[in-house]
C-alpha cells in the first residue's frame, strides 16, 4: 500500500468530505548510478559556484533570477506564508462535461480514499458526477504548490487528476504543420478513403493491460543477463527508411498486410 501524501478534505457548497491522497502511479524509472569505472565506487556530485568553488550545504539559498539580471532570495517559511489562503483543502469551484477536457491538459493522478465518516458524501459525489457525465475542477495546495485539479469517477474511486494551466503551454502558432486544405495539400479522395480503411483495420477496444514498456523490460533483461556473467553485444542500427514516394501505393499495401495479420491473429 502506497503512503499518503497528503491529508484534508473536499469542499464543495456546504460539503465537506475527509478524504486521503495516495499516489496513483507506481515507480518505473530504472535508478543508474555514476560509478567509478577502475573501482566501481559511486561518484557524487558536488555542488560547486560559477567560480569553481565548492559550497557547503548550509550556505546554499533559493533564488529567483529578475528579468534585469539580479537575483532575489527566499527562504521555505516565506514561500510557505507567500499564499495565506493555502489550506488542506480540495476546493471545487465548478463541474464540467469531461468530454470538454482536452487529454493535453492531464497531468499526475491521485488515488482519493475518503476516511470512515466521508464514506456517504463520498460516494454522493461521485455517483453525482458520473450521472451527469461532469468532472470536478478543483483547486489544491500540495506541498508549497496550489495545482488545478479535476475529481474523476473512475469506477468506484474518486480519482484527482492533476492538471495543467492553460498559460503553461507554447503557443502553436509558429508551428509548421500542415492545415485541413487537402487539396493544397495534394491529398485525394481515395486517398482518405485508404487512410480511413487502414485506421479501421487496427480498430480495438480499449485495454490498458495490453500495452507494456518494453524498453524498460529489455533493459532490465539486459542487466540480469550481465548479472548472470553474460557477454552483451550491441544491435547493429537499422538502416534508415526509405525516402516516402507514392503514398496511395504505401496506403493500399499497408491495408492488405494489416488485413492479414488480422485474419492470422483470428485463426
Amino acid at each position: 500500500m502506497p503512503k499518503a501524501i497528503w491529508r484534508g478534505t473536499i469542499s464543495f457548497g456546504l460539503v465537506t468530505i475527509p478524504v486521503t491522497l495516495v499516489p496513483a502511479l507506481a515507480p518505473r524509472d530504472l535508478a543508474f548510478h555514476l560509478l567509478d569505472s577502475a573501482s566501481m565506487a559511486p561518484v557524487h556530485n558536488k555542488r560547486v559556484n560559477d567560480a569553481g568553488e565548492e559550497v557547503a550545504w548550509e550556505r546554499i539559498v533559493k533564488g529567483h533570477q529578475l528579468g534585469d539580471g539580479r537575483w532575489v532570495t527566499v527562504t521555505d517559511d516565506e514561500l510557505k506564508a507567500a499564499n495565506v489562503t493555502a489550506t488542506q483543502t480540495i476546493d471545487v469551484v465548478g463541474a464540467v462535461c469531461a468530454e470538454e477536457v482536452s487529454p493535453r491538459y492531464f497531468s499526475t493522478p491521485y488515488h482519493v480514499t475518503p476516511d470512515k465518516s466521508g464514506a456517504k458524501p463520498y460516494a454522493l459525489l461521485r455517483e453525482a458526477l458520473r450521472a451527469g457525465g461532469r468532472i470536478a475542477v478543483a483547486r489544491v495546495v500540495i506541498r508549497t504548490r496550489q495545482h488545478l485539479c479535476a475529481l474523476v469517477p473512475e469506477g468506484d474511486l474518486l480519482l484527482l487528476q492533476l492538471l495543467h494551466y492553460a498559460d503553461e503551454f507554447r503557443a502553436t502558432s509558429d508551428l509548421d504543420v500542415p492545415g485541413s486544405d487537402q487539396e493544397a495539400l495534394g491529398i485525394s479522395e481515395a486517398e482518405v478513403a485508404l487512410a480511413r480503411q487502414l485506421v479501421s483495420t487496427i480498430e480495438t477496444a480499449w485495454d490498458p493491460a495490453r500495452y507494456r514498456d518494453t524498453y524498460r523490460d529489455d533493459v532490465l533483461a539486459l542487466i540480469e543477463r550481465k548479472a548472470a556473467g553474460e557477454t552483451v553485444e550491441p544491435r547493429a542500427q537499422e538502416p534508415p527508411a526509405a525516402p516516402v514516394i507514392d503514398i496511395a501505393e504505401l496506403l493500399k499495401r499497408s491495408v492488405e498486410q494489416a488485413r492479414r495479420e488480422r485474419v492470422a491473429g483470428e485463426s
